[in-house]
């Protein structure tokens, strides 16, 4: 009881103890806490400063000798100090009457080096990296820099790079930072695996994605560089390209890129789903804008029934009503597209709603990343301008346009709100590319007037100045030929979406008995009428000499050695020289091509009219004509059909009649299986060909993938037909029989090998003539850079 009675006795004064001292210690705390807010003092000291003056730092905060502060005051002090980025610790302490701010200041850099890289130069590196001469450093910036040349290194196929860092203190707080990089080898891709493809071959959707499987030529493309960016943008060309053939539910599972650290090379693994392909069912269009009749606008449409389901026509559909509407005063009209699907005959039936839309204006235009290009040149491909109605069609065409420039890497375009409700600010976000080329380059022709072995070397530049201009410089030959050339475009004349430009150029040919020199200009102007329409028109002037070859005239009096045996069409043409011809062309494009480099749907058809006379000498009128049709055969196979087709006349007038130089030559373009010049009108005495002033000529042609041979390798098969005729002849042979005059057919068949090499494409031909006149010159295989269109 006793020992119970002492702990409660015990317990009692503890509890009246705290009773009493608890309250003490909250009102001794609140007094602390109510001197803090309401403290006052003197002055502000500071240390720790090496290169900061003192009173920079008391200018950055808040809190003054004098006035009264509280302990918000000081966390916003201390925020506003490290806000600078100057400082990398700040403390702020009360002593007495004395505020002391204590600051540890960051280093400063004083350079910043790279070693041992040399697949990437040390500007590309140092545009990488957030560390820079005369800034500030701290080791979270050199950590997150390392893993930024890292990833500069990812980019170029490089992912087993390491880096190193070092920081070489110089006294009085400055420091030079050392990236020391082990570039490793080169990470390749050894194969592109597609799941779940039945509709197309796994070789044509190879040919669709730009990450390619390494192969022998990839050191110079450098296209089978696995990046994670590269291959999502893939993933979304993968889906317009079903999109626009009729698989409208297709979607991509999965894309994933697996490394083998072994190899050093990448796996790429794209999974999808194609679903069912879908035609066109109902098409029709609704206005909910009174004075606007839906059924009026259906012409302008794109996509009709029983076409198969293409998403760019309801893109260009949704264009087409947006500018019609706007075009009738409704300039915030809104088209949007109502697709109804019928999943039991695979179509889709679409309504093209047109509705007022919500007014809002664009504030401004905001372009933000383009270091090198001008902002003019960005914002006139706008159809929209500060003040304008916003539009989303017309930026998104507008978004399509700056990419087609291949100035840049990335376009972006965004909105942010403005200053009112119904204003919006366009945010353009650009990441630029390199757009200057210096190449040189050698090849080898069979055919043309440059046939033999050839080398060329140019400086392009496609955004001179940053201005959007296009400049080139080349000069080349072979060994009987030399070309010098100079070209000028400015893709906007005088503010108006009007190409202008000009052309110098200076040639000389060594023929079998004589030689030409042709220098002259084109100055040209270019409109595009419609997005697959496009028209130029262009002024020509050239001087062009002939005379006889040192093999033919010895003595070099003009007149031909005996044994040397020259047309006298040849011989009149040299004696007339020089020839000024003066000529005004007017062209024509058509072109719905799907992709110029790997065509296979659409057509590209361009015709020109040249008359001459306009001064100089010749005095003709010249009007040819090409067209070329691409179908896709069979989508399994990647087979491709092309029918081809052109023709050309010409017609002089005046006293002096045509030259002989005037007159069409047939090509290998023109038909496979004969020489340059090797058909048409022959002067029987020398048998020299003169040339046609008509021709007619078609082609029909399939291609293929060459089986085995990887799709990286850029390979493909042909098998063709051709047929052609050059025939008639206006220039005097002096009084010689000239065959062949007449309209006679000749045809070859053959095989082609194409390859879309990293020097440009070049085709290999072997054509057998089937059809031929007896003085026609044979030339059954054929060696040169192919030109398709």
């Amino acid at each position: 009881m006793k020992a119970a009675s002492k702990f409660l006795s015990a317990a009692s004064a503890v509890t009246l103890s705290a009773a009493m001292v608890v309250p003490g210690a909250l009102a001794v705390q609140f007094v602390a806490t109510s001197a803090a807010e309401a403290a006052v003092v003197s002055r502000v000291e500071v240390s720790g400063n090496q290169r900061i003056d003192a009173e920079t730092i008391r200018n950055y905060i808040t809190i003054k000798p004098g006035k009264a502060f509280s302990s918000s005051d000081i966390d916003g002090a201390v925020k506003a100090l490290f806000g600078t980025g100057l400082f990398s610790d700040v403390q702020i302490n009360q002593v007495g009457s004395t505020l002391v701010v204590k600051v540890a200041e960051y280093q400063v850099v004083n350079q910043v080096l790279f070693q041992n890289n040399k697949k990437l130069k040390d500007n590309a590196l140092a545009a990488a990296v957030q560390l820079k001469p005369r800034g500030t450093f701290s080791q979270a910036t050199l950590d997150a820099d390392v893993e930024s040349v890292k990833a500069a290194y990812k980019r170029i196929g490089r992912d087993d790079v390491t880096v190193t860092t070092q920081v070489m203190q110089l006294g009085d707080n400055r420091v030079n930072v050392v990236f020391n990089v082990a570039e490793g080898d080169r990470t390749q891709i050894a194969a592109i695996n597609f799941v779940g493809n039945s509709a197309y071959s796994s070789r044509r959707l190879s040919d669709i994605i730009n990450t390619k499987r390494s192969s022998w030529v990839s050191f110079i493309l450098r296209d089978d560089v696995y990046d994670d960016d590269k291959l999502r943008a893939d993933q979304e060309l993968l889906r317009r390209f079903y999109y626009n053939h009729g698989y409208a539910d297709f979607q991509v599972v999965s894309a994933v890129g697996e490394l083998d650290s072994a190899t050093n090379k990448y796996t790429v693994t794209i999974t999808v789903q194609e679903g069912d392909r879908y035609t066109f069912g109902d098409v029709s269009v609704e206005s909910s804008i009174p004075e606007v009749d839906g059924k009026s606008l259906e012409s302008v449409i794109e996509t009709h029934k029983g076409d198969v389901y293409n998403a760019k026509n309801v893109e260009d559909s949704i264009i087409a009503l947006t500018e019609k509407v706007a075009g009738s005063g409704y300039a915030f009209a809104q088209v949007t597209p109502r697709g109804d699907r019928n999943f039991e005959n695979h179509t889709i039936s679409v309504v093209y709603t047109i509705d007022q839309g919500t007014k809002a204006y664009i504030e401004r235009i905001e372009i933000r990343g383009n270091d090198r290009t001008r902002d003019y040149v960005i914002r006139r491909e706008f159809d929209v301008s500060e003040g304008d109605a916003f539009n989303q069609v017309l930026i998104q065409r507008a978004k399509k346009r700056l990419e087609n420039l291949n100035y840049f890497e990335k376009v972006d375009i965004s909105t942010v709100p403005g200053s009112q409700p119904d204003q919006v600010v366009l945010v353009v976000d650009v990441v630029e590319k390199s757009t200057g080329e210096f190449s040189v380059g050698a090849g080898y022709s069979t055919g043309g007037d440059t046939a033999g072995p050839s080398v060329e070397g140019s400086v392009t530049e496609r955004n001179f100045l940053g201005r959007g201009q296009f400049i080139k410089l080349s000069a080349g030959g072979g060994k009987n030929s030399r070309d010098y050339s100079l070209s000028f475009t400015e893709p906007y004349f005088l503010g108006r979406r009007i190409a202008a430009g000009f052309d110098i150029f200076k040639s000389t040919r060594e023929y079998d008995n004589y030689d030409s020199d042709t220098t002259g200009a084109t100055v040209r102007f270019g409109l595009p009428i419609t997005d697959s329409i496009s028209t130029q028109l262009a002024y020509n002037i050239s001087q062009e000499k002939y005379e006889l070859d040192d093999s033919c005239d010895a003595n070099g009096d003009g007149v031909p050695d005996a044994g040397c045996d020259v047309s006298t069409a040849i011989l009149d043409g040299i004696e007339q020289s020089p020839w000024i011809k003066s000529s005004v062309s007017l062209g024509l494009v058509y072109n719905t091509i799907d992709d110029m480099k790997s065509p296979h749907e659409g057509i590209y058809a361009t015709t020109t009219v040249e008359v001459a006379g306009l001064g100089g000498d010749a005095k003709f009128v010249k009007v040819t004509g090409r067209g070329s049709i691409y179908q896709t055969l069979s989508e399994q196979y990647d087979l491709v059909g092309l029918v081809s087709g052109g023709a050309g006349h010409v017609e002089g007038y005046g006293s002096d009649g045509l030259r002989i130089f005037d007159q069409f030559q047939s090509t290998d373009r023109m038909i496979r299986g004969f020489a340059y010049g090797g058909i048409g009108p022959v002067d029987t005495d020398t048998g020299d060909h003169l040339g046609g002033t008509t021709y007619f000529n078609a082609s029909a042609e399939a291609q293929f993938p060459l089986p085995v041979v990887p799709e990286s390798f850029g390979l493909r098969g042909a098998v063709f037909a051709d047929a052609a005729t050059l025939y008639g002849s206006k220039v005097d042979t002096a009084g010689v029989v000239q065959d062949s005059v007449g309209m006679k057919l000749r045809a070859s068949v053959g095989l082609g090998l194409m390859w879309a090499s990293p020097f440009g494409p070049i085709r290999i031909d072997y054509a057998i003539p089937v059809k031929k006149e007896a003085r026609d010159d044979v030339q059954e295989f054929n060696f040169g850079i192919s030109t398709r269109f």
